[in-house]
């Protein structure tokens, strides 16, 4: 295995994660409750950004109603752009993912699997190497 390969190969998917990283701090999410009545748009960072509520769900009498609808929006958007975040990063890593070799097939005895750490494991660079 060539090291000064594999370590350009890594450098490359670091840089690849920087960069999606930035690029889905930057996107933004929507997420509306109560019929349409609350929208709240966030980041895939997690960063609300605005909240728009309807006059009509505005009640004196009733602000726990309005508090509620306001804390499910927010904790909605949040969850969408983790989701939206985590896919993308997924999508990411699955094409930089390690080598084949590190998953041994499925019909190897349990004594034939190398541990990832170990210093025999594929997963790793060979001392010679």
């Amino acid at each position: 295995m060539n090291i000064a390969k594999l370590m350009k190969q890594a450098q490359q998917m670091q840089a690849g994660l920087a960069a999606k990283q930035e690029e889905l701090s930057a996107r933004t999410v929507e997420a509306s409750v109560g019929g349409g009545k609350v929208n709240v748009t966030a980041t895939c960072a997690g960063d609300v950004l605005s909240i728009k509520i309807d006059p009509s769900v505005v009640d004196a009498s009733d602000v726990e109603f309005l508090e509620d609808l306001v804390l499910k929006g927010v904790q909605e958007a949040i969850t969408k752009g983790k989701d939206t975040a985590a896919a993308e990063m997924k999508k990411l890593t699955r094409r930089h993912g390690p080598s084949p070799a590190c998953n041994p097939p499925a019909e190897a005895a349990p004594w034939q699997k190398a541990h990832p750490l170990s210093p025999r494991s594929p997963c790793l660079p060979s001392a010679a190497g």
